[in-house]
């Protein structure tokens, strides 16, 4: 065994150290570019890495994507799904005017309609439409005033004194006075029937007529209610619920005359038929038009109102 062998006492040679610089123990190594003495050491501690402030980490910003990579994508989709509602409307739009224009253009009754007939239904529509929205705005006041607490009471009596009145005009058993036409029936037999005149009836109350009476050469009146009937008798007079009129006729109608007076001359109406037999229709206008016979009233046996 060596000598260095014994030295270690392990049986092996000590190791050998890198060699240091001669110069006095203890100082550095004047080399500039001469290593640390303690990284030289392999038992030196190792400093741990410092560790990051979170708060650090999060101020620095995180890199956005360019906008323009991401935005162009949904951009296009916008632009398609807005390019396909126009284009669904706009064909919704062209099926309704095509519907719309064969509608008009297959219209036989319209097509073969003169223009002053159509400005007369046109007026007849008008003048319905008024009144539906007068009545409208009655109902919806009388509404108001039924629900508004301590008048209630009043305005329920009124509101029943003014059908009553209304129900007993209606049914002929009260008198009425308000604007309305004065229609007269001349002309032979054929002429002035009781179909022709219970027409003129009819078509009157379809343009709003709300009271009539309809009265002889003598003076003699029968009320015209919804039971009034109509038959011919001799000698070309007409009988009106039982009582015998002798022509010509007038009828005497409360209502809007504008009105009443277009349903009467409408083509192939009331005046067209009467004038085509040979008798003859003048309609007047009165500003005040009083229905003063009065119908006896109506016995019911049957019939009950529901509670």
């Amino acid at each position: 065994m060596s000598e260095e062998h014994r030295e270690t006492g392990t049986g092996w040679p000590r190791p050998v150290e890198p060699e240091r610089p001669s110069g006095p123990a203890g100082e550095p190594d004047p080399r500039p570019d001469a290593p640390d003495p303690d990284e030289l050491s392999p038992l030196a501690p190792v400093e741990p890495a410092p560790e990051e402030d979170p708060a650090e980490r999060e101020a620095v910003p995180e890199s956005e994507p360019e906008p323009g990579a991401v935005a162009q994508p949904s951009r296009a989709r916008r632009f398609s799904s807005a390019g396909l509602m126009i284009a669904v409307l706009l064909a919704l739009l062209g099926f309704t005017l095509v519907v719309q224009l064969k509608t008009t253009s297959t219209d036989p009754t319209l097509a073969a309609t003169r223009e002053e007939d159509l400005v007369r239904i046109s007026s007849d529509l008008d003048s319905r439409e008024r009144r539906l929205r007068q009545d409208i705005e009655a109902l919806e006041e009388s509404q108001r005033q039924l629900r508004s607490g301590e008048q209630g009471r009043q305005a329920a009596l009124e509101e029943a004194t003014r059908r009553a009145d209304e129900l007993g005009i209606l049914a002929g058993t009260l008198p009425a006075v308000g604007p309305g036409l004065e229609v007269r029936f001349s002309g032979p037999e054929k002429a002035v029937s009781s179909t022709r005149i219970l027409d003129a009836v009819q078509e009157l109350r379809g343009a709003g007529a709300e009271a009539m009476q309809i009265q002889g050469a003598d003076g003699s009146a029968v009320r015209v209610i919804a039971s009034t009937y109509f038959v011919d008798g001799a000698d070309g007079a007409l009988v009106v619920d039982g009582r015998r009129l002798t022509g010509p006729f007038t009828i005497m109608v409360i209502g809007d005359p504008a009105t009443m007076r277009t349903a009467l001359n409408i083509p192939g109406g009331v005046v067209a038929s009467v004038r085509d037999a040979g008798g003859n229709v003048t309609s007047e206008d009165r500003e005040v038009v009083e229905v003063s016979q009065l119908h006896a009233p109506i016995k019911l046996d049957h019939a009950r109102p529901v509670s």
